[in-house]
C-alpha cells in the first residue's frame, strides 16, 4: 500500500497498544528496476536480522517467536520491489502482516516495540502532499485521492454519485413546451447539492487541498450549490474526464495541481517572514524541535529531503556527522519524528523544494506565541 492510503483511522488503528512484539521493518529502496536485486537481498537480511532480534530477547516467548517471524516472512515474501519508490516499511505481528511504500529515504532499522513505528508512514504522506480531485458533470460526480504520481478513484463517502432516476414530467413538457435545460433542472441542483454535501463530509474527515473539474455551466451551478466547494485549491475547466481513466486525468490535472504548489510555497515564505518581524520565528532543527514538543509551533517548513542524524544531549539535538552511528540517545530518524509531532500537536507541515530554506538550515515554523 502507497501512503495516500494512511487515513485518521488507519493511523489510530496502527498507534494501538499491541501484544508485545510488534515488529516494524525499514529500510530505503531504489525506484529503478536496475537496483531492485540489491533491495532484494537487503530486504533478506533485514529480515534476518529480525529473527536475531527476536532469539535474543527473553520478553518475548517460543510461540510468540514463531508467530512473528512467520508473519514477517509472509510480508516480506509479499513485497514487490516493482512498486518500489524510497523507502519500505514492513510492520507485523503474530496475528497480521502490512505492506507500505514510501516515498520518502527511511533509515535501515528494525523495532520491536508493543505498538507499531509510524512516524515515517506519517511524515512520507505529508511530504507526498495528498490531493482530492472531484470530478463533476450534470448527472454523475466522482472522487480522486492523489498524491505524488498516483491517482485512483475514491468509492466510500457516497461516491461516485449519479441523480435519482426521474420519470419524465409529461405535464410539465406540455405547459413549458420544451425539455429542461439540463443545468437549469431543479433536480441537477438538488444532485449537485447533495454532491456538495458529501465533499464537505470527506473534506472533515480528511482535510487536503482538492481540485475541481468540469465543464464551467456544471461548475457555476456547484458553487452556487453550496459551501463546501467554494474552498477548492484550483480548477480545470474541462469535460470528458468524470471517469478518468486515472492515467488521462492525472495528466490533465498536474499543471493546476504544481500551480496549487507554487501558491503554496509562496504563501509559506511570507508567513515565515511575517514571523519574523512578530519574533514568533524559529529555524534549525533544535529550535523547531523544540517549539513542536512544547506545541508551540503552528506552521513547521522544511525541505522535502532533509534527513539528519542526531543525539539527544540536555533537551537538545547535536548533530552527528557519522550519519551510521549507534548508541543511546541517537535518533537517526529525528526529522520524521519532528513532523510527526507536528501534525500531532495541530500545526501544518509544509514540505518545500530543496534549497529554499538554506538560511534556516533548511527548515523553520511559525510559532503560535
Amino acid at each position: 500500500m502507497d501512503s495516500n492510503g494512511l487515513t485518521p483511522e488507519v493511523l489510530r488503528e496502527l498507534r494501538a497498544p499491541r501484544p508485545y512484539p510488534a515488529v516494524s521493518l525499514t529500510m530505503p529502496t531504489h525506484r529503478r528496476d536496475r537496483h531492485n536485486e540489491q533491495d532484494t537481498v537487503r530486504l533478506r537480511n533485514l529480515l534476518a536480522a529480525a529473527g536475531h532480534r527476536l532469539e535474543a530477547d527473553p520478553g518475548v516467548d517460543r510461540r510468540a517467536r514463531t508467530a512473528v517471524m512467520e508473519r514477517l516472512t509472509a510480508a516480506v515474501a509479499e513485497v514487490d520491489l516493482r512498486h518500489a519508490l524510497d523507502g519500505l516499511l514492513v510492520l507485523a505481528d503474530a496475528r497480521e502482516h502490512r505492506i507500505w511504500y514510501l516515498p520518502r529515504e527511511v533509515p535501515e532499522r528494525v523495532v520491536l516495540a508493543d505498538t507499531y513505528l509510524t512516524r515515517n508512514l506519517v511524515a512520507a504522506t505529508a511530504q507526498s502532499r495528498p490531493y482530492w480531485v472531484l470530478g463533476i458533470a450534470a448527472d454523475r460526480a466522482t472522487l480522486w485521492s492523489g498524491s505524488g504520481e498516483s491517482l485512483h478513484e475514491h468509492h466510500v463517502n457516497g461516491f461516485p454519485m449519479t441523480p435519482p432516476e426521474e420519470s419524465w414530467d409529461v405535464e410539465r413538457e406540455e405547459r413549458v413546451g420544451n425539455i429542461p435545460s439540463t443545468f437549469s433542472d431543479e433536480e441537477t441542483r438538488r444532485f449537485l447539492r447533495s454532491v456538495d454535501h458529501a465533499m464537505g463530509t470527506v473534506l472533515a474527515r480528511r482535510p487536503r487541498p482538492f481540485h475541481l473539474v468540469g465543464l464551467a455551466p456544471a461548475l457555476a451551478l456547484l458553487a452556487e450549490a453550496g459551501n463546501a466547494t467554494h474552498t477548492a485549491a484550483g480548477r480545470l475547466v474541462k469535460g470528458g474526464l468524470t471517469d478518468g481513466p486515472a492515467p488521462v486525468l492525472l495528466k490533465e490535472i498536474r499543471p493546476v495541481v504544481e500551480e496549487h504548489a507554487r501558491r503554496e510555497k509562496a504563501e509559506v515564505l511570507d508567513r515565515l517572514d511575517e514571523a519574523k518581524g512578530r519574533r514568533t520565528f524559529a529555524a534549525g532543527l533544535d529550535e523547531v524541535w523544540e517549539s513542536v514538543r512544547e506545541k508551540r509551533a503552528d506552521l513547521v517548513a522544511l525541505e522535502e529531503h532533509f534527513r539528519r542524524t542526531v543525539r539527544v544531549r540536555d533537551g537538545h539535538l547535536v548533530p552527528v556527522d557519522d550519519a551510521s552511528a549507534t548508541g543511546p540517545g541517537v535518533r537517526d530518524d529525528i526529522v520524521d519524528e519532528l513532523v510527526e509531532g507536528a501534525l500531532d500537536g495541530g500545526a501544518r507541515v509544509v514540505f518545500l523544494p530543496d534549497g529554499t530554506l538554506d538560511g534556516h538550515d533548511r527548515i523553520a515554523a511559525v510559532l503560535r506565541y
